[in-house]
């Protein structure tokens, strides 16, 4: 088990500047002996956690600069009644949302947490709709909230200020689950219930160790409070090759050839740093697609990139977890496209590949920041179409788009196997046939761009 460090222990593990937000009004003496259920012992209960704590509540909220980003923090102290959340508690996290907005700074909460409170019954559940909402409301102010998972972080604290955050670390090997310890079924898996499984399945980001947390936390703050209006710059080609294909099927070799540069290599020259979320909130993580924050030419770009592999639906569903949430923080967006095409096995099926593109169909369609999309390699049909910014795609000589792959072509037209190249060139693939039909706006290579066609 982690050790556990105090609320006020733990603010310092981010910061030395932490000035405590005044104590709201709200329900804080409106009730009568022993809380609003009248539960015999709650008050000494209450008066015995305050004397070990040194706490009032379960919560610490203030301001502080974490990495050189003021924001706001809230702190749980699991040694007061475990954390738990009960009205005065809802009192506390509802003010230092308010204050976020009031002066435009981002939330980190540092959850620990066994749930809603039993003394306070029905009361300190309904505070999980009270946090919902003011999470929505800070969401709406285009403020991002970032979460950090101690040990525990279960109950209806991970399922709203931990789960529902916008970026989500964790400790490693705490316990990070909705069902707390003992509510669990006696043959539940532990492991099951654990930073790392949350990690696997896509809910957490990453694991941070406590002293990484500053410089993570940091770096994370710096990355989303920095909204911008401009669009991505195109990169420029991490290929030398300049020279464009002659044929259809040149197009298809070259961007297929292992040897060409894939996501990674234009990530790693086009961005000074940069940060990965880790899953698509639904179970999955990976599946073909690097998506993650970064800082370019002193600014932040969201990007979503395909590497190079059948994109699987936790890919697609975390490209569109991605840029919704810059569109949310107003931070523009750069796609990678290269993919033969979408999974297309049982299992891909079985998760729902066709619902997963149609998210990203749906999040590319209605973003207001600024897309920009580069296809690096292979585009293959719908499953790279979804990935592409409307009027803003321009691609590489070691690319092509097609609407099918030529051999699926050749083969739904009932052509033989040595008219596969004749079809590749009949479907136009090549980057100068997709500039000339209007599809994309130019070629990149070697640091320059084709001008988009006349008209």
């Amino acid at each position: 088990m982690p050790e556990r460090l105090t609320a006020r222990q733990f603010i310092a593990l981010l910061t030395p500047d932490f000035a405590e937000l005044p104590r709201p009004g709200g329900t804080e003496g409106a009730y009568g002996p022993d809380g609003p259920l009248e539960w015999a012992g709650y008050d000494d209960a209450r008066a015995l956690a305050a004397a070990r704590t040194g706490e009032e509540e379960s919560v610490v909220c203030g301001r502080a600069t974490v990495g050189g980003v003021p924001s706001v923090l809230i702190a749980f102290e699991f040694g007061y009644l475990g954390g738990s959340l009960g009205e005065h508690t809802g009192d506390r996290l509802e003010a230092a949302h308010t204050c976020a907005r009031a002066h435009r700074l981002p939330v980190v909460s540092l959850i620990a947490t066994g749930g809603s409170r039993m003394q306070e019954g029905m009361l300190a559940l309904t505070q999980l709709q009270r946090m919902a909402r003011q999470s929505a409301l800070t969401r709406a102010a285009g403020l991002p909230q970032l979460a950090v998972a101690r040990d525990p972080t279960t109950g209806g604290g991970w399922a709203t200020l931990g789960a529902g955050a916008d970026v989500v670390l964790a400790l490693p090997d705490a316990q990070v689950a909705f069902a707390g310890s003992r509510v669990r079924p006696p043959d539940a898996d532990p492991a099951a219930y654990t930073a790392q499984a949350q990690l696997a399945a896509g809910t957490v980001d990453a694991i941070v160790r406590p002293r990484d947390l500053r410089e993570t936390v940091g770096r994370w703050l710096a990355l989303l409070a920095a909204p911008s209006t401009e669009p991505a710059p195109v990169p420029g080609t991490a290929t030398a090759a300049a020279d464009l294909p002659a044929t259809g099927w040149d197009a298809v070799r070259r961007a297929r050839d292992p040897g060409r540069p894939r996501a990674r290599a234009y990530l790693d020259a086009y961005f000074t740093r940069r940060t990965e979320i880790g899953g698509d909130r639904c179970g999955g993580r990976g599946g073909g697609m690097l998506c993650g924050f970064g800082t370019h030419a002193g600014r932040t770009i969201a990007y979503a990139a395909q590497d190079g592999t059948p994109t699987r639906p936790a890919g697609y569903r975390t490209a569109a977890r991605l840029i919704r949430l810059a569109d949310s923080l107003s931070v523009p967006v750069l796609t990678l496209v290269d993919t033969p095409g979408a999974a297309n096995d049982a299992e891909a099926e079985r998760q729902g590949v066709g619902a997963a593109i149609a998210d990203l169909f749906g999040a590319v369609a209605t973003a207001r920041t600024p897309l920009t999309t580069l296809v690096i390699g292979e585009g293959g049909s719908g499953g790279a179409l979804a990935l592409a910014a409307p009027g803003n795609t321009w691609a590489t000589p070691d690319s092509y788009f097609s609407v099918i792959a030529p051999e699926s072509a050749a083969a739904i037209l009932k052509r033989p196997a040595d008219q596969v190249r004749a079809t590749a060139d009949h479907l136009r693939v090549r980057p100068q046939d997709l500039v000339a039909l209007g599809v994309v706006r130019g070629i990149t290579g070697g640091g320059a761009a084709a001008p988009p066609p006349p008209g």
